[in-house]
């Protein structure tokens, strides 16, 4: 053997045994972990309200304006039939007795089936009625996460639900969102 080619050898074995060393260290080396595993995670709401206007026609029954407020035209008429009726009966004095008292009863009666006949006067009319009503759902604001990194275990407040895993930079956890994948065009 020529001595260059020994030389070859020994830089050889010299240099794979520095690889094995190297690779071996790394191996055996306490690496940090690159993500800690979620144990659990639970949803942080709210309660959001959120009031709006709900409307819807109603019929409603209205009274009809009335023309003869004092009820004059019944009166009238109920005494002068009541006086015609009264003036009817007896003879006499008696006659006109009856007679004012059938118009005095007669314009009673007149006044009172007017007010009755006014009241029953009506009419339906359609009218908007509207109201507030609150319309109430959760939100989720959060996450409390449960998590074990190596030998330790944590919790942690996120915006965003982490999966089965957050990723470590550094030994700390990388509490972000991913960014969301460019859409395909």
């Amino acid at each position: 053997m020529n001595k260059s080619m020994l030389t070859g050898i020994v830089i050889g074995v010299v240099v794979a045994a520095a690889g094995g060393t190297l690779a071996g260290y790394n191996l055996l080396a306490n690496k940090q972990p690159a993500y800690a595993d979620v144990l659990n995670v639970k949803e942080i709401t709210q309660t959001v309200q959120t009031p709006r206007e709900v409307c819807e026609d109603v019929a409603v029954t209205r009274q009809k304006p009335v023309k003869d407020e004092h009820r004059v035209l019944g009166t009238v008429t109920g005494a002068l039939i009541g006086g015609v009726l009264g003036n009817q009966v007896g003879g006499g004095t008696g006659k006109k007795l009856a007679t004012v008292a059938g118009a005095a009863a007669g314009g009673y009666a007149g006044n009172t089936v007017q007010k009755n006949m006014q009241a029953n006067d009506t009419y339906t009319a359609t009218e908007q009625r509207c109201q507030t009503v609150t319309d109430t759902h959760k939100e989720v604001i959060g996450y409390d996460v449960s998590y074990r990194l190596g030998d330790t275990q944590g919790k942690v407040r996120m915006d965003h639900k982490p999966g089965d895993r957050i990723p470590v930079e550094n030994g700390q956890l990388v509490l972000t969102a991913p960014a969301p994948a460019p859409a395909v065009p």
